[in-house]
């Protein structure tokens, strides 16, 4: 399963995730979206499974959890990608945090940090079952270096950390938890907000994320790195899947 994964990041990853045969449960809002995205799993060599999900409602995730185990009886990877985020001339800045709104605070912890704790916990449950899974929260590098609003190195910092907890908690049954960091990525919504500082030919494709926790999954030794942080670069470095580049297109 991947969650927010209309678009973006989330959307990359589904794709990647489907070259590799998964059965790729996709959650968003927005149907429309939802549907493109299960179509290219599906053209990629996977299944795309559409699910509209707002992650604000405990209920809808309760629901999509119930939906999978009725219908795949098993959860391998659970992708945590969902969260709010503000407009780009809002977030990558360095607004200081008392000239923000609220708002900006709720759309990426009570959503974002929040959505990957509640989703976490119904995948969990079920990767006990079999004594095995790997859960991915999409993190960044903002929680070490600010290059955003407050609120956004502040939840990036808390997923790492909370990664790192519920590694803890779930290491006696096998269950793998990693942070990922995505490098710059050509995402629709980055390519459109791209600015003169920015150099769009260096930023990954979206799939490459994919690609990357696609093999990640694959290793047999994948729970040694469970509670770490992984930089999609130098992790698809390290695995051998190649990082095309914005300029290829």
């Amino acid at each position: 399963m991947v969650t927010g994964a209309g678009r973006g990041v989330g959307r990359g990853i589904a794709i990647g995730l489907g070259e590799a045969g998964a059965t790729v449960y996709i959650t968003s809002r927005t149907a429309k979206s939802l549907e493109v995205t299960a179509q290219d799993v599906t053209r990629a060599g996977g299944r795309g499974v559409p699910v509209i999900c707002d992650h604000r409602d405990d209920e809808q995730v309760a629901n999509v959890f119930a939906r999978v185990a009725s219908e795949s009886q098993r959860l391998d990877i659970l992708v945590n990608n969902a969260t709010g985020v503000p407009p780009f001339d809002v977030l990558f800045t360095k607004t200081p945090f008392w000239e923000l709104t609220a708002d900006s605070w709720s759309e990426l912890i009570d959503v974002g940090l929040r959505s990957h704790f509640v989703a976490a916990q119904h995948a969990a449950r079920m990767m006990i079952e079999r004594r095995g899974g790997l859960i991915v929260n999409v993190s960044s590098s903002g929680a070490k270096k600010r290059f955003a609003i407050l609120p956004y190195g502040v939840g990036k910092a808390a997923v790492d950390r909370m990664t790192a907890d519920m590694a803890e908690d779930l290491e006696p049954f096998g269950v793998t938890v990693v942070s990922y960091w995505p490098p710059p990525t050509a995402t629709e919504r980055m390519l459109e907000g791209a600015g003169p500082g920015d150099d769009p030919a260096s930023w990954s494709l979206p799939a490459f994320n994919g690609r990357v926790i696609a093999r990640l999954a694959s290793l047999p030794d994948l729970h040694r790195r469970t509670g770490t942080v992984l930089v999609a670069r130098e992790l698809g470095a390290e695995l051998g899947v190649d990082d095309p580049r914005q300029q290829r297109v």
